[in-house]
């Protein structure tokens, strides 16, 4: 399992960023993907999960209605809409195998992509 993480950067608050999930070394339309973060000092929090079709997507309370995710298998990729953001989404997010809090992998996911929101 491979997976290598884009996307993050520097946003003011309210301000959008698109997070990708490049993956490959599995086959990557049998699998349910996650996203998951960790803010500094903190442990690893699941934010999002989509199913391995699509057809099912989940999300943490807090970000329920500001970020979108989605996936396009025929190019083995995973994204992460993220609009409205807060000061408390700043993070590194790693994408990874898994749909919900229980299931998601730790071992798998990639080297993250920063998130920082400030002014």
């Amino acid at each position: 399992v491979q997976l290598v993480e884009s996307g993050g950067g520097l946003v003011e608050p309210g301000g959008s960023l698109r997070l990708s999930c490049a993956a490959s070394g599995f086959t990557f339309s049998n699998y349910d993907m996650s996203w998951v973060r960790q803010a500094p000092g903190k442990g690893l929090q699941w934010v999002s999960g989509i199913g391995s079709t699509g057809s099912g997507t989940y999300y943490l309370n807090s970000v329920k209605g500001r970020f979108t995710i989605s996936r396009d298998n025929a190019k083995n990729t995973m994204y992460l809409q993220m609009n409205g953001l807060k000061s408390d989404d700043t993070a590194r997010y790693f994408c990874t195998t898994g749909v919900d809090a229980y299931t998601f992998s730790s071992q798998n996911r990639g080297q993250g992509t920063q998130v920082t929101v400030s002014l």
